[in-house]
């Protein structure tokens, strides 16, 4: 079940709630009781090996493919 991260607008407060996805829109109230609350923009770190035939790319955000000098 995904984790969302919660920031409390009164006391300043964050908090995760796990919940399904198809409740992830709704309010979620704070561990203090307030319900000002809003949801946090939060990202996923991937890890593992590569499934690919060829070298992982190294060095800038592609390998250099876009031109960022990798």
């Amino acid at each position: 079940m995904p984790t969302y991260t919660y920031r409390c607008r009164e006391c300043s407060d964050e908090f995760d709630v796990q919940r399904p996805m198809s409740q992830s829109s709704e309010p979620a109230t704070c561990p203090d009781g307030h319900e000002d609350t809003v949801k946090l923009l939060t990202t996923v770190a991937l890890s593992g090996a590569s499934t690919g035939s060829g070298p992982a790319p190294t060095g800038g955000c592609c390998g250099g493919a876009c031109g960022c000098g990798g």
